[in-house]
């Protein structure tokens, strides 16, 4: 039996198993696919402070890039501290750039438009300027989550860190009100506490607990470019569109230029959402848009070919904060899910935090914002996808 249970082998549940393991805790993952098979998968690996307004969500960003530069150094992870540009294509939006970045209270540097080309020699003619974020980075996601897990059990005790992958979860079991385990294609396995940490799925776990998590699929594409002999783009580039698609509410698609090289030489262009359930449908609309979007930006990237697409689904809350700690509605249950498309980045956050309350130590941060239960006055009647 452990002493806790982590539903999803993405790179939050990684990170929950990781902090857990490290508190002491014996830990088992199980997840109905491959380690991160399912949103983490793909994702571009964002780790950003620059699209967050000041918050609970900034809060748990600027934690979470703090852990994120201290698991760098345990080894085997693709991290790049590259830092992120924000662009601006006229005056009036340059000054709300430079407002919210004096509101966020992070570390940042007013780019006028005549010093855009010292950050990004390629960049379009034309800008009005942009802000530079030093402390955004990127990650791979599929190597740091399956990494989490392989550092998690081999530094802290030998068999405390278990890894169950092709088990479906189909229920739990309980002791009265209390959640004691999780009933799956593949037997009962017991634990102390469970972890949803379900990604997109993190709803549907909640049901299966007789709870109501207003977690919905926000589909996004992202277009990858052969491998380039020299690098373009030095860092995490993308427009002020971005940062309003992130907070908006919409259903419909919304796109905006987000452009970054990678250590393999390829660009990954985004970034679309649309809520269309989980339709993984490719849309050759969407990809068109992306792609001129990106030659607009850096219009060196004409001659460039596309050599894939692929899509993920963000999971998406009406608040957009993610859905962290204990549910009060069935003692025993944790959640860690909702983190729309800052899943990768806020992980080793959410980690830390669930593995604090968890052993009753003090969180770093208070998990009030996140609590699972702030819906049910809200959400009432409100149908998910």
């Amino acid at each position: 039996m452990s002493d806790v249970i982590v539903v999803g082998a993405g790179v939050v549940g990684a990170a929950c198993a990781y902090y857990a393991a490290r508190a002491g805790l014996d830990v088992t993952v199980v997840d109905r696919g491959p380690v991160a098979g399912g949103t983490t998968g793909a994702g571009e690996g964002n780790v950003l402070v620059s699209d967050k307004e000041p918050g609970p969500e900034l809060d748990l960003a600027l934690l979470s890039n703090r852990l994120w530069g201290e698991l760098a150094a345990l080894g085997g992870f693709e991290y790049e501290p590259k830092g992120g540009l924000v662009v601006a294509e006229t005056d009036e939006v340059q000054k709300q750039l430079a407002e919210l970045a004096a509101e966020q209270g992070v570390e940042y540097a007013v780019v006028p438009a005549a010093d855009l080309r010292g950050y990004e020699p390629h960049l379009a003619e034309g800008l009005a300027g942009g802000v530079y974020y030093p402390q955004d980075a990127q990650v791979q996601p599929m190597l740091a989550a399956a990494h989490l897990l392989r550092h998690g059990a081999e530094s802290y005790g030998h068999g405390t860190l278990h890894l169950r992958t092709g088990v479906t979860v189909t229920g739990f079991t309980r002791s009265g009100d209390r959640v004691t385990g999780v009933r799956t294609d593949r037997g009962d396995i017991l634990g102390g506490a469970v972890i949803n940490a379900a990604g997109t799925w993190g709803g549907e776990i909640a049901r299966l607990a007789g709870v109501d998590l207003p977690v919905l699929p926000r589909r996004g594409f992202i277009l990858v470019t052969e491998p380039l002999r020299e690098p373009l783009i030095r860092h995490k580039v993308y427009t002020a569109a971005y940062v309003t698609n992130v907070a908006s509410d919409s259903a419909d698609l919304e796109t905006s230029a987000v452009v970054e090289g990678t250590p393999a030489g390829t660009v990954l262009i985004g970034a679309s959402r649309e809520r269309v359930g989980f339709d993984r449908t490719t849309s050759p609309r969407v990809l068109a848009r992306l792609a001129a979007q990106a030659v607009a930006l850096f219009p060196v990237l004409r001659d460039v070919r596309v050599i894939r697409s692929y899509c993920g689904f963000r999971p998406y809350c009406p608040d957009h904060l993610p859905v962290i700690g204990a549910d009060p509605r069935v003692p025993g249950l944790y959640h860690a899910c909702g983190h729309e498309g800052a899943g990768i980045g806020l992980a080793p956050a959410t980690g830390l935090l669930l593995s604090q309350l968890l052993t009753g130590a003090r969180p770093d941060l208070d998990p009030h914002p996140f609590r699972p239960d702030r819906f049910e006055s809200t959400h009432a009647g409100e149908e998910s996808e």
